[in-house]
């Protein structure tokens, strides 16, 4: 407003002048005007009144001071008039003859009464000062004395108003109504500042005990009464430290200026309340009715008869203290009844009681303290802050002697109250870790599943997707992450533990999408384990056990470390469910790549299969590419290979029953286990549509029966001379035809399969999905031939006829067939393979349509044949028969005569020799000299198997050979070729 904003010359000049005041201002300007000259008016007011009360106390001493100065003077003048009559009188006497002095006339009790009404006066007007600066300093029993002084003083004045008498006094000392009146106030005041000290836990035990004592004289209660003062002091202070603003201070200092608060309650409360039994000693360690001590060198009641005096100090040395009567110069307060002590059974039951109402807001408030700890090494900080809190505390022996005293058992502060609500914390911290380890873990699989997709989509994919649709693009490239930097030089023995090469990733067939989802998920995981270690013991110290625990808790206040198999449960019960999530995950998606259109060409090349490979190797390869996943259901690693060495020992001393495996190895072979069983479910996605498209070519050539295309499939045979005798004995010299090679679609579709399951790194597929592939492909086969056999039988008009040729190559086909994609390894080796009746009933309609004497002739050739062309094919089928089938030893019926384009086969299932290991440079120095002549003496029976270039291996011999006798270092000498891998 205008005339808010005016300057104050203005104002005062409209103020002066209302004629204009209103010529010149509205009505709403005035008003305010108003407002403001009355504001100002009444703030002139108060700060007169705030004049008037700071200066009366000096006003009232400077009426002193001047009083003083009077009496001063006029002692002076009646000093100095004595002086002159004394004088006199000695120059009367030396004159006249010396008289008897006069006995001293005695004080009428008029003028008595008058001093002493007077010194009680002065002491009134000086106690309320006295009472300020007692209050100051905190003194409150002083401060309570000086006010029942104050009461007593009002009374031998009848200056009370509960007297009905009239008080000539106050007519002539007016001042004095307000004292009465300023005197009334005390009261409260002190009782307010004791009962705000019982609060305060940093005080010492006698400043509280003095603090009981002003409330027990100003309320006249009882001890008992004061016990539940003190007590409910305590329980307003727990709730103050609990409700305090949390920027004040952290939630640690918070936490324990709580437990200080509890024991300095505990400890005091002994300190005040407790007395012994009759009959035992004191401890001097241990003091103890302090309250009852205090009371009775206040009250007068000392046994020795000799009290502590209210009036002390400086008062004693005024000249008006003589004229006091000797009921204020003795004055002791006193108590309406005996305070008696409190016996034992009140005082447990009591602490007991106080002890659990105060639990019930210690949980809710500490509950709420710990929501803002984030972490759980915050967590282990406070709680080890609280263990070195109590172990300080209980490391003499008066918190235990104190706790027998008051409460006859020990207080389990931690056990019985912290220690659930720190479980707690931690178990809804460790579940929302994983809880965002889970939401991550499947953000990262819907990522990686959309950029095969948007990859698959786009025309330039990315590079790991484009290695994730091709693996064999991935593990036949190069890249500066093969091999460590230090390879060369540094052993694997003495290699630190670090990660795996590239190398040794794409000997796993371990794309780089699943080496980035699996180092997401390990990363996380050892950020939480992290976190959780600081909650549990060193790795130096082992897990505390139930002698160690009790050990350790007589030398602290308790066991930090009594919940770690607790917590270790908890972890490895978090961690195992996070594992179920990512399978569950895992199988959802599976469901939706599981529909990829089979039966078609495209379906080998579609998004969701590389989807179901993506899956299939990360399930395959999480448990060994996060370690710290192992180490979390686990436990340490340190105690994780030795059970694993304890059970194969025991499985190898077959003593007939399973060993109990510790809980951590149980269920991380079950998490292993589940993420097999997931691995290969998701191979059998992809294993279904390879199987499924490349049998559907198959069919379609083996049922074509036109001439063109069973000319078109038909490869070449081979021309044998054959010795047969007639019936008169003379030998017949003639030649046959045999198939030597598989028809092409036979090829193509073995070649094709071979392609498909080293396009996915074949060589590390499980073994159990590569069965069940062949099974599968086995099973299809054998229907194809059956279809084949059904439509002959009809005979089709127009159908080529089923020669006798081309049914023995259909059967030479369907027995190759047999071989390549039958089970491999132990079935065969024990025996136990037994010929399948499918098989064996479309073999049986095949050598239907031979001629049976062409059949007996044909049969041993074509299983020659057939051998010679398994041994010639396990290599580029080597994805198929497996290391158990390839290079199997000839028969010993070998032609040399006959040509072929084999290499000659070992009698070991090695084609080339094993790699020298490196040899140190010290024994290189000490076998220098020897060598030479050991090689001398051994070189002829080397060389004769050396010089024999058709025995298995002998070029590699020679290599060898050739590097062993120069003097410069061979490459087969490098250590770092047998951990190049690694």
């Amino acid at each position: 407003m205008a005339a808010t904003a005016a300057s104050p010359a203005l104002k005062r000049l409209d103020l002066r002048d209302p004629a204009a005041l209103f010529e010149t201002h509205g009505a709403e300007e005035i008003r305010g005007l108003e407002r403001q000259v009355r504001a100002e008016i009444e703030h002139k007011k108060e700060e007169l009144r705030q004049m008037v009360g700071e200066r009366y106390r000096d006003l009232i001493e400077a009426a002193d001071t001047i009083g003083q100065m009077r009496r001063c003077a006029e002692g002076l003048v009646d000093a100095v008039k004595a002086t002159d009559q004394y004088c006199a009188r000695l120059r009367q006497a030396g004159s006249a003859a010396p008289r008897p002095p006069r006995a001293p006339q005695p004080q009428p009790p008029s003028q008595e009464k008058f001093y002493s009404m007077a010194a009680q006066i002065k002491l009134l007007l000086e106690i309320p000062e006295k009472i300020w600066s007692a209050m100051e300093a905190a003194q409150y029993l002083h401060a309570t004395q000086l006010h029942l002084l104050c009461g007593h003083l009002h009374h031998l004045l009848q200056l009370d108003s509960s007297t009905s008498q009239y008080s000539p006094v106050l007519s002539r000392f007016p001042i004095l109504i307000r004292q009465v009146a300023a005197a009334s106030h005390f009261r409260a005041t002190i009782l307010h500042e004791s009962k705000m000290l019982l609060r305060c836990p940093a005080v010492s035990d006698q400043a509280v005990a003095e603090a009981l004592c002003s409330i027990m004289l100003l309320e006249e209660s009882s001890p008992r009464q004061a016990l539940t003062d003190f007590l409910m002091a305590r329980k307003a202070a727990i709730q103050a430290l609990l409700n305090q603003p949390h920027h004040a201070s952290g939630i640690k200092a918070q936490i324990c200026s709580l437990v200080e608060l509890l024991a300095a309650t505990l400890n005091q409360a002994h300190s005040l309340f407790y007395t012994l039994p009759e009959g035992q000693l004191p401890d001097p360690s241990l003091p103890c009715g302090l309250l009852f001590s205090t009371l009775e060198t206040v009250t007068g009641q000392h046994p020795t008869g000799k009290g502590a005096g209210v009036l002390q100090g400086e008062m004693r040395l005024c000249s008006w203290f003589r004229c006091l009567p000797a009921s204020v110069i003795e004055f002791r307060p006193a108590l309406r009844t005996l305070a008696h002590p409190i016996s034992q059974g009140h005082l447990r039951d009591t602490l007991q009681k106080w002890i659990h109402m105060c639990n019930e807001d210690i949980k809710n408030g500490v509950t709420n303290l710990l929501t803002y700890v984030k972490s759980l090494s915050s967590l282990a900080t406070v709680r080890d802050a609280l263990w070195e809190l109590l172990t300080g505390e209980s490391a003499g022996h008066s918190w235990e002697a104190v706790c027998r005293r008051l409460l006859e058992k020990p207080l389990l502060f931690w056990e019985d109250t912290m220690r659930p609500l720190f479980l707690e914390r931690l178990q809804t911290l460790t579940k929302e870790g994983f809880d965002s380890i889970c939401s991550s873990s499947r953000a990262l699989l819907t990522s990686a599943l959309q950029d095969l997709e948007g990859g698959a989509g786009s025309g330039t994919p990315g590079k790991h997707v484009h290695f994730e649709q091709n693996l064999c693009l991935f593990l036949w490239s190069e890249s500066p992450s093969d091999l460590p930097a230090d390879a060369a030089w540094v052993s694997l023995a003495s290699r630190p533990q670090c990660p795996r090469s590239g190398l040794s990733m794409k000997a796993q067939a371990v794309s780089p999408c699943v080496q980035n989802f699996c180092s997401a998920l390990d990363s996380q995981l050892r950020v939480k384990l992290d976190d959780l270690m600081t909650y549990l013991p060193s790795d130096d110290a082992p897990l505390p056990t139930e002698d160690a625990s009790t050990q350790r808790a007589r030398n602290s206040a308790f066991d930090r470390f009594a919940d770690a198999s607790t917590v270790q449960d908890m972890l490895r019960t978090h961690c195992v469910a996070c594992v179920r999530h990512i399978v569950g995950c895992v199988q959802e998606e599976l469901q939706r790549a599981g529909g990829a259109g089979q039966g078609q060409q495209d379906a080998l090349r579609s998004t969701r299969l590389h989807a179901a490979l993506f899956m299939a190797r990360l399930c395959q390869s999480l448990g060994e590419l996060c370690p710290h996943l192992k180490q979390c259901i686990v436990g340490k690693s340190g105690s994780t290979e030795k059970p694993a060495r304890e059970v194969r020992a025991l499985k190898k001393q077959g003593k007939g029953r399973d060993p109990e495996l510790p809980p951590g190895q149980a269920q991380w072979q079950e998490v292993t286990e589940l993420l097999r069983q997931q691995s290969v479910t998701a191979y059998r996605v992809w294993s279904t549509a390879v199987g499924t498209v490349l049998m559907e070519g198959f069919t379609r050539s083996l049922l074509l029966d036109d001439a063109g295309s069973v000319l078109s499939t038909a490869t070449n045979w081979d021309e044998l001379e054959i010795q047969e005798e007639t019936e008169s004995g003379s030998s017949v010299t003639s030649k046959i035809r045999l198939p030597s090679q598989p028809s092409w679609y036979v090829q193509s579709f073995l070649f094709s399969l071979c392609q498909e399951i080293n396009r996915v790194g074949g060589h590390a597929v499980p073994k159990v999905t590569l069965q069940e592939m062949l099974t599968n492909c086995m099973a299809q086969v054998v229907t194809a031939y059956e279809q084949l056999a059904e439509g002959k039988q009809k005979k089709k008009e127009g159908a080529f006829p089923v020669t006798q040729n081309r049914a023995l190559q259909l059967l030479y086909d369907l027995r190759y067939l047999s071989i390549m994609l039958m089970a491999k390894g132990k079935e065969r080796k024990a025996g136990r393979s037994r010929p399948d009746a499918r098989i064996e009933k479309v073999t049986e309609q095949l050598e239907a349509l031979i001629d049976p004497f062409d059949l007996d002739v044909f049969t041993p050739h074509l299983s020659s044949n057939l051998s010679r062309l398994v041994q010639r094919t396990s290599v580029l089928f080597g994805l198929l028969t497996g290391t158990e089938n390839q290079l199997t030893p000839r028969s010993s019926t070998f032609n040399s005569q006959e040509p072929h384009n084999i290499l000659p086969l070992a009698s070991s299932q090695i084609r080339f020799g094993l790699l020298p290991l490196s040899m140190t440079s010290t024994r290189k120095v000490k076998s220098a000299s020897r060598s030479i002549e050991t090689k001398a003496q051994a070189e002829p029976p080397a060389l004769s198997r050396a010089a024999d270039p058709m025995h298995p291996g002998s070029l590699f011999r020679q290599l060898v050979s050739e590097e062993d006798d120069s003097s410069a270092s061979s490459i087969f000498k490098l250590g770092w070729l047998s951990s190049m891998t690694k």
